[in-house]
């Protein structure tokens, strides 16, 4: 069986990997993220039970599972992290994930599986602060981003310095069959993510200031949780769309909080 792994950079000492098609059953397609730098590695938004026997299996065949040193969640969504306990029995990882959600976390993990980790998983936890902070990897380093309210009130996403990849979680999600793919045609690629970002994004002012982040940074890829990822020129055509898309807040007026019909 040969590995699904789909590489997003490789020069030997540091490697991102992607995976792309471990959903199975009616879950959402998502993608999941490995990152091997030297003799440590990292997991970005494993997700849940729908992904965690598959992409357990998919990891074992570049590192032993129990070796992983981090699991990078963006946010709370069980797409993202629902699978935490499992990850925490198997692995001595860290999670990495916003100190609002750092309370929460942990009722993901249920009593049978606290007694057979024999510790507080409190103390597993590194939770992080609103500005983010740097995780310095032996061949690379991982800033980790603010993007609050994109969609989550507690968001971040990773940006590795080496390979110049930005993962970027929801934002830039897509729903497509051309998963693994880079977006080829963005004007075309905007109705596969423009309802979502409507929905899910909290407002244009947030996508604004991501948008003026991103650029300083000069990503050379950016890869959604979700769908296609941005290469190239469709780089600079989706920070200009997201910083100019009216969503969340911008679109709600009376009729969004009405009283329903029908109230006896």
């Amino acid at each position: 069986m040969q590995s699904k792994a789909i590489s997003l950079y490789d020069d030997g000492e540091h490697r991102c990997l992607m995976f792309t098609d471990l959903v199975k059953g009616d879950g959402i397609q998502s993608n999941q993220f490995l990152i091997l730098s030297r003799k440590q590695s990292a997991i970005i938004d494993p997700g849940g039970d729908l992904t965690f026997a598959a992409l357990s299996i998919e990891i074992e065949k570049h590192v032993p599972v129990a070796n992983l040193d981090y699991i990078f969640a963006s946010h709370q969504d069980p797409d993202i992290i629902s699978a935490m306990g499992k990850w925490m029995m198997k692995t001595r990882a860290k999670v990495v994930c916003s100190r609002l959600w750092a309370r929460f976390l942990p009722h993901l993990i249920p009593e049978y599986l606290r007694l057979q980790l024999e510790m507080d998983s409190e103390s597993r936890m590194m939770p992080l602060p609103d500005e983010g902070r740097v995780i310095h990897l032996q061949a690379s380093d991982i800033a980790v981003l603010p993007a609050h309210f994109l969609h989550s009130v507690g968001n971040f996403q990773f940006y590795d310095t080496k390979s110049g990849i930005l993962f970027s979680g929801d934002m830039g999600a897509s729903m497509t069959e051309e998963v693994g793919a880079p977006v080829r045609n963005f004007e075309q690629h905007i109705p596969l993510m423009e309802g979502f970002h409507r929905r899910y994004m909290t407002g244009n002012r947030a996508c604004r200031l991501w948008a003026g982040m991103v650029r300083k940074l000069k990503p050379k890829k950016i890869v959604p949780q979700h769908g296609s990822h941005f290469e190239g020129e469709n780089i600079e055509k989706f920070l200009t769309w997201i910083e100019h898309l009216e969503c969340g807040l911008d679109l709600l007026t009376e009729q969004s909080y009405r009283v329903p019909d029908g109230l006896r």
